[in-house]
C-alpha cells in the first residue's frame, strides 16, 4: 500500500501561496497553446478566409477559452455536485484553489465561448473546436495528476499493491482513481485523437475531431467512473450510475449526432 503525503502548496510565502492545481491549469494552457501552434502551422489549411485558423487567430481564442474553462468548470461543478453546500457557503464558490471544478461543466464553457468567438470573429466553429480538442488531453492530464497531488476524487476501496491511502479516508487504501483517469482520459485519449485528426487527416474535415473527442472522452470517462468513489452526497442513481457517468452518456451521444450529422450532409452534397 502507499500512504499518500503529497502537499498541495508547492510555494508557501505565507501571503503567497502557489499550488499544484494552480500549476497544472496554467502548464495546460501554455502547452495546449504551444501544441495548437504546431498543428496550425503544419496542417493543410482551407483557402476560405472562415475556415482558415491562423496562430494570432487561435492566440485571440485563448482568452475565450481560459474564461469558458474556470467559469464554467467552477459554475458546473456547483450547480452539478454540490448546489445545497455552496448556496450555503457562498464565500466557498471563489476558493478554486481547494479544487472543484466539472469536466463537463468546463466542456459547455469552452463550447459557449468558442461559439462566441467564431460568431464574433467569422470564423467556423467546428475548425476552432477540432483543435483544441487535439491538444485537451495536455489539460485533462496536468487536472487529473492535480486530483491525486490534491487527494481528492480519490477511488474505491482496493487491496491491489498500488492502492492508496489517502487523507481523510480513515485509513482504507483506494484505487489511484486520478491516476487511471490520467492515463486514460489525458494520454490515452491524446493518442487516439491525434492519430485520428493528424495521421489520418480527419482534422481536414472540420466537425469530425470534435465528434470523435467527445465520442472517446465519453468511453474513456465511462471506464473511468467504474473506479472512482462517487460524491457522498450524491451516490449512484439507479445503484450503479454515476453523475460523471451519466453526463458522458450524453456527451457520448451528441458526439455521435455531430458524427453522423457531418456524413449526412457530406452525402447529400
Amino acid at each position: 500500500m502507499i500512504i499518500h503525503n503529497f502537499d498541495p502548496v508547492l510555494v508557501d510565502l505565507g501571503f503567497l501561496q502557489i499550488r499544484w492545481y494552480s500549476i497544472a491549469y496554467i502548464g495546460g494552457i501554455i502547452l495546449g497553446w504551444a501544441y495548437a501552434n504546431k498543428i496550425i502551422k503544419e496542417s493543410d489549411q482551407n483557402k476560405n478566409e472562415s475556415l482558415t485558423i491562423t496562430k494570432k487567430k487561435f492566440e485571440d481564442l485563448i482568452f475565450y477559452l481560459i474564461l469558458g474553462i474556470i467559469l464554467g468548470g467552477r459554475l458546473g461543478y456547483v450547480i452539478i455536485y454540490n448546489l445545497d453546500y455552496y448556496s450555503q457557503n457562498l464565500s466557498e464558490i471563489f476558493k478554486l484553489w481547494n479544487g472543484g471544478m466539472s469536466f463537463h461543466g468546463g466542456l459547455l464553457g469552452v463550447i459557449i465561448a468558442t461559439f462566441i468567438f467564431a460568431k464574433y470573429n467569422k470564423t467556423y466553429f467546428f475548425k476552432l473546436t477540432d483543435i483544441i480538442c487535439c491538444v485537451a488531453p495536455i489539460g485533462i492530464f496536468l487536472g487529473r495528476i492535480a486530483n491525486f497531488i490534491n487527494g481528492e476524487l480519490y477511488g474505491k476501496i482496493s487491496t491491489l499493491p498500488w492502492a492508496v491511502i489517502f487523507p481523510n479516508t480513515g485509513g482504507t487504501a483506494r484505487h489511484p482513481s486520478q491516476i487511471y483517469e490520467a492515463f486514460l482520459e489525458g494520454l490515452i485519449l491524446f493518442i487516439l485523437i491525434n492519430f485520428f485528426a493528424i495521421k489520418k487527416e480527419v482534422l481536414l474535415k472540420p466537425g469530425y475531431t470534435s465528434g470523435l473527442f467527445l465520442v472517446f472522452y465519453s468511453i474513456l470517462r465511462i471506464i473511468s467512473e467504474k473506479f472512482r468513489e462517487p460524491d457522498e452526497h450524491l451516490g449512484h442513481f439507479i445503484n450503479f450510475i454515476s453523475m460523471g457517468t451519466l453526463l458522458s452518456i450524453i456527451t457520448f451521444f451528441i458526439g455521435c449526432i455531430i458524427i453522423f450529422t457531418i456524413k449526412k450532409n457530406e452525402q447529400s452534397n
